[in-house]
């Protein structure tokens, strides 16, 4: 088992990575806060996982909640569900939810915590890929709006985050794909050996060699926890985390959520943003090439929708949280392994690029 640490001070939690790890309730029950506990979960993963898990609980008064699975559910309405359980079961301030599942399960409960009497603590327990290298990490919450993916949550660390790396085995090819899109993010913001282990090793991370899965995950978390470490609330260095997600969550908000998986999304992403920084004059054609070629030996899309417009792009780009004053700052790349926040970009580069990729 590999364990790592959050470092926020007092609010400081670990990272626990390893196989197996979903039936070890010594391992759980110490980041249980008092006697009562509700975990989330959604209709695909409980069949699966859930009666695991709750025995992990069984000392405490345990509670569940099902949410319909997809990210079409992300929703202020299904957040209710929630709600309506922690009430109806009468829990306290002392709850302790559980999410178990992939990013939109941790998202919505991660939430639902921050806001349940102003604030419950909760554990992760993320059974995605992209939910175990990303969203189960940092404490980013909140739902889609129609208008707009995440712009309704709220910061709100986790207690500790369980990662056993056996609940890949059920997840579905595409799914292991998006997650490794997040993956591949890691080396190109800021871990350019990272990136070139990608390359030689991508192959066993798609088809989950347990020691290449185990490296990736673990890499990804140690990336992400640093610079939460550094940028809690994304003030600064932070937002480098999002890298092609600007681009990303264009298509997501156009496409309807769930229509394109976020993964899918931040790949094409990423290599619009590599794109435009070959453009600026930052990296070489060669490593947009380098790029798009490794996203595609995993199946990932690397253009966006035909129907996407220059001017379509735009308005969606422009209900982002990064834009400040009206004008969209973008993370792009000096090189492979070093990414920048930006608002300094050539417009006519930025639509050759939306038209192009």
């Amino acid at each position: 088992m590999k364990q790592l640490t959050v470092a926020l001070g007092e609010r400081s939690y670990p990272i626990f990575i390893g196989a197996g790890l979903i039936d070890d309730t010594n391992l759980v029950a110490p980041y249980v806060v008092g006697s009562q506990v509700m975990i989330v979960t959604n209709d695909t993963v409980a069949p699966l996982y859930l009666e695991r898990v709750k025995t992990l609980f069984k000392a405490f008064d345990v509670s569940v909640t099902i949410l319909p699975d997809g990210e079409c559910y992300k929703n202020l309405e299904t957040l209710n569900k929630i709600f309506d359980q922690l009430l109806e079961r009468r829990h306290t301030r002392k709850t302790t939810m559980v999410a178990l599942g992939g990013g939109v399960v941790g998202d919505m409960t991660g939430f639902a915590a921050a806001c349940y009497q102003r604030g419950v603590e909760f554990i992760q327990i993320p059974t995605t890929l992209l939910s175990q290298v990303d969203s189960s990490v940092g404490g980013k919450t909140g739902v889609n709006h129609s208008l707009g993916k995440n712009m309704i949550g709220a910061f709100h660390q986790p207690k500790a985050v369980i990662i056993d790396i056996e609940t890949l085995n059920t997840l579905p090819q595409q799914e292991v794909s998006a997650g490794i899109a997040e993956v591949v993010k890691y080396g190109l913001i800021r871990d350019v050996s990272f990136f070139e282990w990608l390359e030689s090793n991508i192959d066993r991370l798609y088809a989950l060699d347990p020691e290449a899965v185990t490296y990736a995950i673990e890499v990804s978390c140690q990336c992400k926890a640093s610079v939460v470490s550094e940028d809690e609330k994304e003030g600064g260095v932070r937002a480098i985390l999002n890298l092609g997600h600007t681009f990303g969550h264009a298509i997501e908000t156009h496409m309807g959520y769930g229509v394109w998986l976020h993964g899918e999304a931040v790949s094409t992403g990423m290599v619009m943003a590599a794109d435009l920084s070959y453009r600026q004059g930052w990296i070489e054609k060669e490593d947009v090439q380098r790029i798009t070629t490794l996203l595609k030996r995993v199946d990932l899309p690397v253009t966006s929708p035909e129907e996407m417009t220059i001017d379509l792009f735009k308005s969606l780009m422009a209900v982002d949280k990064k834009v400040i004053d009206g004008r969209v700052r973008l993370v792009l790349m000096s090189k492979i392994g070093d990414a920048i926040v930006t608002d300094e970009f050539d417009v006519s580069s930025f639509d050759e690029t939306l038209s192009t990729i």
